[in-house]
């Protein structure tokens, strides 16, 4: 019999398997689900499969048509900057490239963004900032790593939102997801590199300093660094 409440904990069970799923291949491009099939596997009423399709669908990742189904789209047309879409990549095996990708689309993006925050930030978002990297300080020993990355978070929303750029700055939530996976699934040392560490520090002054080149340059070394740690931790 199926079930026809509609909680919000539902439809995120049946979103989070299917993306998960759809990420990690199990449904290959072209691959047709029966909304009626759905239903059954998951014990839910069709309203929710429907409402999960329609996510999927604003993500790109199916297609649904009258008396064809829900069609698994490839992964070429995929909102790949859709954070749910990236959370659920990183969580399949194919996680090494995918955080490889993102930390080469950081290390482009980011420099520049903290160029520009070092001639647009507010006293305001200054303070936050060296708030921040104090804060990534304080827990950077003792395997303190959700509370480092807390901070780690906040520091780089901070350099994309003072960078003044519009574009710059939805991009916030893809670094907090890259972050975050690195994070989760322990493609991070126990603590975090002390270099990195102080680099941030740095960025921080160089932002508040009002020195773009400087800021520039310590961004595309933190950059380095990340892309360093992918080569041990995740080859």
């Amino acid at each position: 019999m199926l079930m026809t409440t509609q909680g919000p904990g539902l439809h995120t069970h049946v979103l989070d398997t299917l993306g998960l799923e759809i990420a990690a291949g199990e449904h290959p491009p072209g691959q047709v689900l029966r909304t009626d099939e759905l239903a059954q596997r998951f014990d839910v009423s069709r309203t929710v499969v429907r409402e999960v399709v329609r996510v999927l669908e604003s993500m790109h990742l199916v297609e649904s048509r009258r008396r064809v189904g829900v069609t698994v789209r490839p992964t070429e047309a995929w909102n790949v900057y859709d954070p749910q879409v990236i959370r659920w990549r990183l969580a399949g095996a194919d996680r090494p490239r995918q955080l490889r990708s993102l930390t080469v689309l950081r290390s482009a993006i980011e420099p520049v963004a903290a160029g520009l925050a070092a001639r647009n930030a507010t006293p305001e978002q200054c303070a936050a900032l060296t708030e921040c990297a104090l804060g990534m300080v304080a827990t950077s020993r003792g395997q303190q790593l959700e509370g480092y990355l807390e901070h780690d978070i906040a520091f780089h929303r901070i350099v994309l939102n003072a960078s003044g750029n519009e574009m710059f700055a939805r991009l916030g939530d893809v670094v907090a997801e890259v972050l975050a996976g690195r994070t989760h699934h322990q493609v991070m040392f126990e603590d975090p590199d002390p270099a990195a560490v102080t680099l941030h520090v740095r960025l921080a002054e160089a932002v508040r300093e009002g020195d773009a080149a400087a800021a520039e340059r310590l961004t595309k070394e933190i950059a380095v660094g990340a892309l360093h740690e992918l080569d041990v931790l995740a080859p």
